[in-house]
């Protein structure tokens, strides 16, 4: 299919190569011109001078992109450049407010806009297995499923407009207390003079067992912080969480309680540690 990418960030990069390598016709445009000569270098295809230059004609458009002010801007400029009747795939995450804005716009214009946040991080990116909550328009999402899968392992419609940015915030509130109990856990660890390595080689077979732990338990021991996903960004998302749960009543104790250590973490100049650095907080 005839492509667009805006957004060549640590994610958008390695997912739009994913896409060229395919055999989609792939165009890209990025804020910072220079990275998005370097993808057309690394990959082929062309680069827009501009994000309507780049989606000129494009049956689907992939963003990736930071917050819902830049979606706005960036949906704004695409869709009358577009193709009629083509998909807008919303990767960046945002709130479930501005997807539904934005499907609400495609659809006036003759255009579909489906919410598809991703879970993976960048390895996830760079190696073609993304997670992708979608929401939208049940044919949109059909249409757009078969692309997705250039990097995602897997990929989910959850419902309409919003619903993908809702499942992705849910994704975020079960991360954030993970990652808080293997702080707790590790930080414990150390303090009753156990070796942290063995007891993860103890308990990780068993119910204690998470993703987070088989990746981050070995470098939260040794205080590496240097990759994987920004405290930053972690709390960008924690503000989301935590906007929509205002609104719907949620109760999100814990949630609350992570994103204020996570500000601990900033303030420790972290802001650009990954999120398992919420261990460094105990042990300051």
């Amino acid at each position: 299919m005839k492509v667009a990418f805006v957004g060549l960030g640590v994610m958008g990069f390695p997912m739009a190569g994913h896409l060229a390598k395919a055999g989609h016709e792939v165009s890209v445009f990025n804020r910072s011109p220079e990275k998005a000569q370097r993808w057309v270098a690394t990959h082929g295809g062309r680069a827009g001078a501009s994000v309507a230059q780049a989606a000129d004609g494009a049956e689907i458009v992939f963003l990736c992109v930071g917050n819902d002010d830049d979606v706005r801007g960036v949906v704004t400029q695409l869709l009358p450049a577009m193709a009629a009747g083509g998909i807008v795939v919303d990767h960046t995450t945002t709130s479930a407010k501005v997807a539904r804005e934005m499907a609400v716009l495609a659809g006036e214009g003759g255009r579909w806009f489906v919410d598809a946040p991703v879970s993976g991080g960048q390895a996830g990116a760079e190696n073609g297995q993304l997670t992708v909550m979608c929401g939208g328009d049940g044919g949109a999402y059909a249409r757009a499923e078969p692309v997705i899968a250039a990097f995602a392992k897997a990929s989910r419609l959850m419902g309409g407009p919003g619903a993908g940015q809702l499942t992705k915030m849910v994704n975020q509130i079960c991360i954030a207390g993970i990652v808080q109990g293997l702080a707790e856990g590790m930080h414990f660890a150390k303090r009753a003079g156990l070796d942290p390595l063995e007891v993860a080689a103890a308990i990780s077979k068993g119910a204690a067992q998470s993703w987070q732990m088989d990746n981050r338990w070995g470098t939260m021991a040794e205080g590496k912080f240097d990759f994987g996903f920004a405290v930053d960004w972690m709390r960008k998302d924690l503000g989301l969480v935590l906007d929509e749960a205002q609104a719907n009543g949620s109760r999100l104790d814990m949630t609350a309680l992570v994103d204020g250590y996570y500000g601990e973490v900033q303030a420790l100049g972290g802001a650009r540690w990954d999120t398992s650095s919420l261990v460094a907080r105990l042990e300051k």
